[in-house]
């Protein structure tokens, strides 16, 4: 992997697909690396960043709606290999003079697609293969100089290709796991036509990280917020690879952490790691900001701020110290509303940071997937409890209580949350689960009967996810015998509440976390 790898750079120009980020996670795969642009960017920008290839991606519109979004044709002359998908295929034959109009019959779902010529994108596959299609419009006549590879019963133009300008369109989603070939294309497009090496892998990335990190650091000092989770201890173990030393590390507790979390990150962080690690004690500094503050957003932002606050005054003690280093992940970049996508929640190392901070941020994994940051811990090293630690948000437990947040319900959600931990490793699933949770909305009480007696209490929330990468994710098949006993023991161990639900909202259209 590379954190700016210029030589191998396969651009996605997003016109609003909900399949965007399917479609970068499928080229990665590929050991490609690739970045989501808005389609709305400049062609100047685009040809600057000197992509081996562009993709189109799919959106919701139509071609012929008003307002709908477009991209520069321009993008057709730079040179490069472009390939359209679902939206992006109907626009670049719409743009380069081809026939598309509203399907009489529209389709959605799986499709039988037939193969009559193979050229470079179906090379090697069968002549019949399924897909998933979902569109209204479609090609009914490539442009001029275009070859029709594919059709499907309803679609005359499933795929078509100019090999000589190296321009290819597609209607099906070849990014989404119900087109099973679709990697396969994909890996065509991207090492056949473009000519991508595949090179980028977790080696590489750390290799050209370190040398990005010295000459972004010089001899200035770094201070690095840890968490233990695994995004903030692989980007402390990846500069520390870089500048040794000049690393400062700095756990600060807040007070929002798991039951245990904060003696058992100094444990595994020191052992691991081997760095220079200053514990900070900030649980009333953080409760006392958020005292009243019951906006998820507001929340976010007072963490952020308050974190940055901290590494400041701690950083004013360490000689040479310039800078702050992230475990900033690309999920974090587009839920926050950077690029392309619509604001889903400031990340508090995102959107949350104060505009007058004096340290100079640095971000080693701004463009990683969350497995990406896995792959790339384990090749430095860290031990295995760390690097498939379930996620843990940076403003913890603060936003897995939804309200007020007070050291009562700090603990009754601590206290949930290690029983349901402790009961999902018991069962031999933890590994099973991308996420799993306890959450507390203290606004909502419900009658109760406990020892013949009237209860009035909190209902807790137990949430878990099976995911890749956590732009998408699907709630966890948990047997009913663990719930069960989850469900039991929270009852009778956590004072306070009195029942427990489970949460089977996927993502989307619900988020992983509750705010």
């Amino acid at each position: 992997m590379q954190t700016n790898p210029t030589d191998e750079l396969i651009v996605i120009l997003d016109f609003g697909a909900q399949y965007t980020q399917l479609i970068a996670r499928r080229v990665r795969e590929c050991s490609v690396y690739c970045e989501i642009l808005s389609c709305n960017t400049p062609l100047d920008t685009i040809k600057s960043r000197n992509p081996k290839g562009i993709i189109l991606s799919g959106g919701p519109a139509s071609v012929y709606e008003d307002g709908a979004p477009t991209t520069n044709a321009g993008v057709y002359d730079l040179g490069v290999p472009v390939l359209g998908i679902c939206y992006g295929h109907q626009l670049m034959a719409l743009q380069l003079g081809g026939n598309v109009v509203t399907a009489e019959k529209r389709e959605y779902g799986k499709a039988e697609l037939d193969v009559s010529d193979p050229g470079v994108l179906f090379a090697g596959l069968d002549a019949h293969l399924q897909c998933w299609m979902s569109h209204g419009d479609t090609v009914l006549e490539p442009p001029a100089g275009f070859e029709i590879y594919a059709t499907t019963e309803s679609t005359p133009v499933a795929s078509m290709g100019d090999p000589v300008r190296k321009l290819y369109g597609v209607q099906f989603h070849p990014e989404v796991a119900h087109t099973p070939f679709g990697k396969e294309l994909l890996r065509q497009y991207v090492v056949e036509v473009c000519g991508c090496s595949g090179l980028w892998t977790p080696q590489n990335f750390v290799d050209e990280s370190v040398e990005i990190i010295k000459g972004q650091v010089g001899g200035g000092g770094v201070v690095c917020g840890v968490s233990g989770g695994i995004d903030s201890c692989c980007v402390a173990a990846l500069v520390h690879k870089a500048v040794g030393d000049q690393l400062t590390c700095i756990f600060v507790d807040h007070g929002m952490l798991r039951k245990g979390e904060a003696d058992q990150v100094r444990v595994d962080f020191a052992v691991a790691l081997n760095i220079n690690l200053i514990y900070v004690d900030a649980k009333d500094r953080f409760l006392n900001r958020l005292k009243g503050v019951t906006d998820p957003e507001t929340k976010r932002k007072i963490i952020g701020d308050e974190f940055v606050r901290v590494f400041e005054e701690h950083a004013d003690a360490i000689d040479g110290a310039e800078f702050l280093a992230q475990g900033t992940l690309y999920p974090d970049v587009i839920e926050s509303g950077a690029g392309t996508a619509q604001t889903i929640k400031t990340h508090h190392n995102v959107g949350g940071l104060p505009e007058d901070m004096r340290l100079k941020v640095i971000e080693p994994l701004r463009y990683l997937f969350k497995d990406e940051a896995r792959a790339v811990a384990a090749q430095l090293g860290l031990p295995d409890g760390i690097v498939y630690r379930h996620p843990f948000p940076g403003p913890g437990l603060a936003i897995r209580i939804m309200g007020e947040v007070t050291w009562e319900h700090l603990e009754i959600v601590r206290e949930a949350d290690a029983i349901f931990i402790e009961e999902i490793r018991a069962a031999g699933l933890y590994n099973e689960i991308w996420q799993a949770y306890a959450a507390l909305a203290p606004s909502i009480r419900s009658v109760g009967v406990m020892g013949d007696g009237r209860t009035y209490a909190f209902p807790v929330i137990l949430r878990a996810v099976s995911s890749e990468d956590a732009m998408t994710a699907q709630w966890s098949r948990i047997p009913y015998e663990v719930l069960e006993k989850v469900s039991s023991r929270i009852v009778n161990e956590v004072e306070g509440v009195n029942r427990v639900v489970y949460d089977i909202s996927s993502k989307p259209p619900a988020t992983i976390e509750w705010e």
